[in-house]
């Protein structure tokens, strides 16, 4: 069992996926920085300055923090697409390195060999006896 799981921890799909979580969390670190430190007080500007984190309505003592809710999806969104845009030009790059190579140019079909021509000739002889029976 041990060596069972040391074969499925060391292939290559697994050790990529690690690689692509611990990226993304960096990048979603980026993403979110991004939306809450300059896109939400830029677009708060835009809309009368309004912070989009403090935005929150009451019912009785509970607080319904919808601003919050807001901005994370702002931050989902930007995040989505650039993944998006990441993973298209990295399919594009892909698919011209994937290309198949062109076939090489056609000539003359190559010279049947001796045994090639030997065969031939038994074939039909054998289909000559066989038409005639």
């Amino acid at each position: 069992m041990l060596s069972e799981f040391k074969k499925f921890a060391v292939k290559g799909n697994i050790i990529d996926l690690a690689v692509g979580v611990i990226i993304g969390t960096a990048f979603s670190k980026i993403v979110t920085s991004l939306v809450n430190d300059i896109l939400m007080p830029f677009i708060g500007l835009l809309i009368g300055g309004i912070n989009f984190a403090s935005l929150e309505f009451r019912i009785g003592e509970a607080s319904i923090k919808y601003g919050n809710f807001i901005q994370i999806v702002v931050d989902f969104l930007i995040v989505a697409f650039s993944i998006f845009i990441f993973v298209h030009f990295i399919n594009r790059i892909r698919k011209e390195f994937e290309k198949p190579a062109p076939p090489p140019p056609t000539s003359a079909p190559p010279v049947p060999s001796k045994e090639e021509m030997l065969l031939t000739d038994i074939k039909n002889i054998l289909e000559e006896i066989k038409s005639k029976k």
